[in-house]
C-alpha cells in the first residue's frame, strides 16, 4: 500500500520560495501518476499540479503557472514542488496524491477525483 509523506512548508514572506517533497512509501512511486493539490481555509480543494508516471507531461493551475515546477525522482520515490514568487494567496494545506496507473497511461494526467492515495498535508503560510 503506497503511503505519502509530504514536507517542506512553512512560514515565507511574499516573494520568498520553498520546495515541497512528497516521498512515497510501500510501493514504487514509478507506477503512479502524481498531483499535488491545495485547500486554503474556508475553500474548496484545488489542483495545483500534476505529473504524469513518464515524467514527461506536467500540468498548472493557471494561478500557478509560471511560478511553480512540478518534477519526480523516481529513484528517491518523491515528487517535488519547487514555488518561487510566493503570493498570499498561495496560502493553504498543500498535499499530494498518486494514482497507479498501467504502462497504457504513461502520460496520462488524472482528473483530481482520481487520485486514491493522499498524504497529510503540508502547510503553507505568506504572510509578512
Amino acid at each position: 500500500q503506497l503511503q505519502l509523506v509530504e514536507s517542506g512548508g512553512g512560514l515565507v514572506q511574499p516573494g520568498g520560495s520553498l520546495k515541497l517533497s512528497c516521498v512515497a512509501s510501500g510501493h514504487e512511486m514509478h507506477y503512479y501518476s502524481i498531483g499535488w493539490f491545495r485547500q486554503a481555509p474556508g475553500k474548496e480543494r484545488e489542483g495545483v499540479s500534476y505529473i504524469s508516471r513518464s515524467g514527461r507531461v506536467t500540468n498548472y493551475a493557471d494561478s500557478v503557472k509560471g511560478r511553480f515546477t512540478i518534477s519526480r525522482d523516481n529513484a528517491k520515490n518523491t515528487v517535488y514542488l519547487q514555488m518561487n514568487s510566493l503570493k498570499p494567496e498561495d496560502t493553504a494545506v498543500y498535499y499530494c496524491a498518486a494514482v497507479a496507473l498501467g504502462n497504457y497511461y504513461m502520460d496520462y494526467l488524472p482528473k483530481m477525483e482520481e487520485y486514491d492515495r493522499w498524504g497529510q498535508g503540508t502547510e503553507i503560510t505568506v504572510s509578512s
